[in-house]
C-alpha cells in the first residue's frame, strides 16, 4: 500500500492512532515529495515490478517468466519487505528472508557455486545447498547494568549439490538493507564524500575511512557508494546485480540468461530461459523495466524524524557526537544539485566510506578495495522505524544484532574507541543515545 506522500509525511499530527500505525508500517514505501504526476506514474510502475512474482520459463506469462534457474527469491519485495530490512535465519530449520551467502575465492566467484549460494530452483533442478546457522553467546559487561548478551552467528552450507566448496572459499553472510533515500545518496557530490576520507589516518584520530572505486558498466573506475562494501557505482548497476544473483534474471548490464550458474552446473545452464531472441530488447528484464525499477528505488522517500522536541532525544544527539559516532555516521551533507539554484541538506548519518570494523565483523571477503574487515558506513536515517516496517529488528550487515545497543557493541576496529565510550557511559546517557537513534 502506498499512502499519499502528504499524509505519510505528516501523520503524527493528522492521523488517528490506527492510521498512524499503518503509516509507520508503510513509512519506507512513500514516493519522494518532489515527484510530479509523471514521476508518480513511473514510481507506481516500478513499484509493480518490485512486487512482481516471477515464474519459471516457459510460461503463459512471458512478461513475468525467466526466474532462475537458481534463485533466492521470487520478487524484490520478498527480500525487502515494505522496502525495509530482511532477517537472518534463527536456526537450521529457518530460511530467513532477504538473507544470502556471497561466495568468493581470491576476489573471483567460487568455481563451482558462483558468486552466491542459491537455495531455491525452478522445477527439475536441485538447490545448490542450504544455510545452517547456530549462535554462540558473547556477554559484554556495561556500566551499572546487566551484561548484554550478543549472539555470534556460525554459518555452514549443508547438502551442497555439487560437492564441497573450494577450501579457500570466503563466505559473506548478507542481510537485505532498507532502500530509503538511495536517490539522495546518489546526488551527493563525490568531492564531498572524498573530503572525509583519511586512509592513512593522517590526523591521528584512529578513523581511516577510505573510498572504494569499483568499475562502472563501461569498465571505468568510479566512486562506489552502494552495497554493503560500496561495490556499485550507481543504483542501476546495483539493481541489475540483485536481479541476477537473487532472482536469476538477465538484463542489459548482466546478460547471462542462466543467472549465477557456473560451468560446473551444466543442467542449470541448459534450463529454459525467459529471453526473446528475436526481440529488440531480448533480456528477461528489459531496459525500460530495469530503468523503472531503478527509478522506484531511487525515489523512495526518507520518513521524517520523530520526537525532535524531546529533551532525552536532544541529549542523545549530543552523546552521539561526544562518543565519536558522528565521525563515520556523518549527520549532514549540504550541496547545490546541478541545474538547481538552492542548496539542499541531506542527513543520512553516513560518510559512504569503508571502515575497518575489526575481526568480530569480518567476513574475510575482499570486494574491490574493501578488505574482509571493511564495510561501508550504513545510513542511519529511518532506523528507528525498523520494527514498525519490517516486523523485527535485525541490524548490521548480517542481521546478527537484535537491538540498536547490540549493534553498537559489535563495533570494533576503528569504531572500538566509540564503542568503549558507550560501554562506560552512565545508563541515562546510554538510554538517551538509543532514544536519539530511534528518532531517526
Amino acid at each position: 500500500m502506498i499512502l499519499p506522500a502528504t499524509i505519510a509525511l505528516s501523520w503524527p499530527a493528522m492521523l488517528s492512532a490506527e492510521d498512524a500505525s499503518l503509516a509507520q508500517r508503510n513509512a519506507f514505501s512513500q514516493p519522494a515529495p518532489s515527484l510530479d504526476a509523471q514521476g508518480l506514474s513511473r514510481f507506481r510502475a516500478g513499484n509493480l515490478l518490485f512486487r512482481k512474482l516471477w515464474v519459471a520459463a516457459p510460461s503463459a506469462y512471458p512478461d513475468s517468466d525467466g526466474l532462475g534457474p537458481l534463485f533466492n527469491a521470487r520478487s524484490c519485495q520478498s527480500c525487502h519487505l515494505r522496502d525495509g530490512r530482511g532477517r537472518p535465519p534463527e536456526d537450521a530449520a529457518d530460511l530467513g528472508a532477504g538473507f544470502v551467502l556471497r561466495l568468493s575465492r581470491d576476489g573471483e566467484p567460487e568455481p563451482t557455486y558462483g558468486r552466491q549460494l542459491q537455495t531455491l530452483t525452478t522445477p527439475g533442478l536441485s538447490p545448490e545447498g542450504r544455510i545452517s546457522v547456530t549462535y554462540r553467546e558473547v556477554r559484554i559487561p556495561i556500566r551499572d547494568e546487566p551484561p548484554v548478551v550478543l549472539r555470534e552467528p556460525l554459518y555452514r552450507i549443508t547438502f551442497p549439490a555439487f560437492g564441497p566448496l573450494h577450501p579457500e572459499t570466503e563466505v559473506s553472510p548478507r542481510n537485505a538493507p532498507p532502500l530509503i533515500g538511495l536517490g539522495l545518496l546518489a546526488e551527493i557530490p563525490a568531492p564531498l564524500i572524498l573530503a572525509n576520507a583519511d586512509p592513512e589516518d593522517r590526523d591521528g584520530d584512529g578513523i581511516s575511512g577510505k573510498a572504494n572505486f569499483p568499475a562502472n558498466p563501461a569498465g571505468e573506475r568510479e566512486l562506489g557508494r552502494f552495497g554493503l562494501k560500496a561495490g556499485s557505482v550507481d543504483l542501476r548497476q546495483q539493481t541489475a546485480t540483485a536481479l541476477l544473483l537473487d532472482l536469476g534474471l538477465s538484463s542489459k548490464l548482466d546478460p547471462e540468461a542462466w543467472g549465477d550458474c557456473t560451468k560446473a552446473e551444466l543442467t542449470c545452464r541448459a534450463a529454459p530461459a525467459g529471453e526473446t531472441p528475436d526481440a529488440t530488447d531480448q533480456r528477461e528484464v528489459g531496459s525500460k523495466s530495469l530503468d523503472d525499477l531503478t527509478f522506484y528505488t531511487a525515489s523512495l522517500a526518507v520518513p521524517p524524524r520523530r520526537d525532535l522536541a524531546s529533551s532525552r532525544v536532544q541529549h542523545g544527539e549530543a552523546v552521539f557526537a561526544e562518543a565519536g559516532c558522528s565521525t563515520c555516521h556523518v549527520p549532514e551533507f549540504r550541496f547545490r544539485p546541478p541545474m538547481q539554484g538552492t542548496t539542499i541538506s541531506v542527513r543520512p548519518y553516513t560518510d559512504l566510506l569503508l571502515h575497518d570494523m575489526g575481526p568480530g565483523l569480518s567476513d574475510g571477503m575482499s570486494e574491490g578495495l574493501a578488505s574482509g574487515n571493511e564495510w561501508r558506513t550504513p545510513p542511519l536515517w529511518g532506523i528507528g522505524l525498523t520494527e514498525a516496517v519490517s516486523g523485527q529488528t535485525r541490524f548490521l550487515h548480517d542481521g546478527r544484532a537484535r537491538t540498536l545497543l547490540e549493534a553498537v557493541l559489535w563495533h570494533g576496529g576503528e569504531a572500538e574507541a566509540a564503542r568503549n565510550r558507550v560501554i562506560a557511559m552512565p545508563p541515562p546517557d546510554r538510554a538517551a543515545l538509543i532514544a536519539f537513534l530511534e528518532s531517526l
